[in-house]
């Protein structure tokens, strides 16, 4: 005998709303919906509050000591390095200190030497009351004249061998420099370098019209030079200068380089220049460490 089912003949059963099985699918349904409604966000997790009161204080308190700290130890640093110039500075032998200063190494340079000191141009200069004699560049203290260009690096033998002495009419009105040029700053073969006689005109007329300015310092504005003679090496040499003219911080000088013949014959021009030196507005705070080479 066949059996024959039939949907109708099984008893149909709806689980009541209250059933354990219909709560469990409610929950599961119903999760997913929760879990896509809730919109992204970072305040949670990203405060947009500002800090305390009491941490701002203390970040500037931080912010206070650090640059105190940092401006202390700048102005000791300069006061260090001031009072360390200014000491070198007071260190230096004074003019009249200065030509006894200098002693030369060796025979050569001792006939140099002795050469200048005694030349009938220095001794006329020396026997003028309008004139004072010095060694200016010995007047440099040593530390700081290793780094100088003529009392220097382009100083001793073969070079510029002996201090030269310098002669300087009383306010800036002239000076005159007594050399001996070696063989060793030469440009051609015997010749000495055009450059060093730039050189030792720009010094010398600044060292003329100094005493002519306010505060006694400048720099050079401009500076004009005509070659007139070949300067032959290992020859005594003078620098004469001239102010011609001061308007306030403002001098003009004229100069030039000539032989210094030992045998009274007539000095031949090697080099003339002009010039225009003008003192800077704040000269007043540095006259008292500014150094003539």
């Amino acid at each position: 005998m066949m059996l024959r089912w039939s949907l109708k003949s099984l008893p149909l059963r709806i689980p009541s709303p209250s059933s354990p099985s219909t709560s469990r699918l409610n929950s599961f349904s119903a999760a997913p919906k929760r879990l896509c409604s809730r919109p992204y966000s970072t305040a949670e997790s990203i405060s947009t509050h500002p800090p305390p009161p009491h941490t701002q204080r203390s970040r500037l308190r931080r912010f206070i000591g650090f640059t105190s700290l940092a401006v202390f130890a700048f102005t000791v640093g300069l006061t260090y390095q001031t009072q360390l110039t200014l000491s070198r500075i007071m260190a230096a032998p004074t003019e009249e200190e200065t030509l006894t200063a200098f002693i030369a190494t060796d025979p050569m340079t001792a006939k140099i030497d002795s050469t200048l000191r005694t030349h009938p141009v220095a001794e006329a200069l020396r026997a003028n009351s309008e004139f004072t004699e010095a060694r200016p560049h010995l007047t440099i203290p040593g530390p700081l004249r290793e780094r100088n260009l003529t009392a220097g690096t382009l100083a001793g033998p073969g070079k510029i061998v002996v201090p030269p002495y310098v002669f300087s009419e009383r306010d800036g009105k002239s000076m005159i420099s007594l050399m001996y040029l070696g063989g060793d700053v030469c440009g051609h073969q015997g010749i000495i370098h055009g450059g060093l006689l730039a050189t030792l005109l720009d010094e010398g007329l600044a060292r003329c019209c100094f005493p002519a300015l306010p505060n006694g310092v400048g720099v050079t504005a401009n500076l004009n030079i005509d070659y007139r003679a070949p300067a032959m090496a290992n020859q005594y040499v003078a620098l004469r200068a001239e102010t011609v003219k001061v308007e306030g911080r403002k001098a003009w000088v004229e100069g030039r380089i000539e032989t210094l013949p030992i045998d009274g014959t007539e000095p031949v021009v090697l080099v003339e220049a002009k010039a225009l030196f003008i003192e800077p507005r704040q000269a007043a705070a540095l006259s008292s460490l500014y150094k003539v080479a």
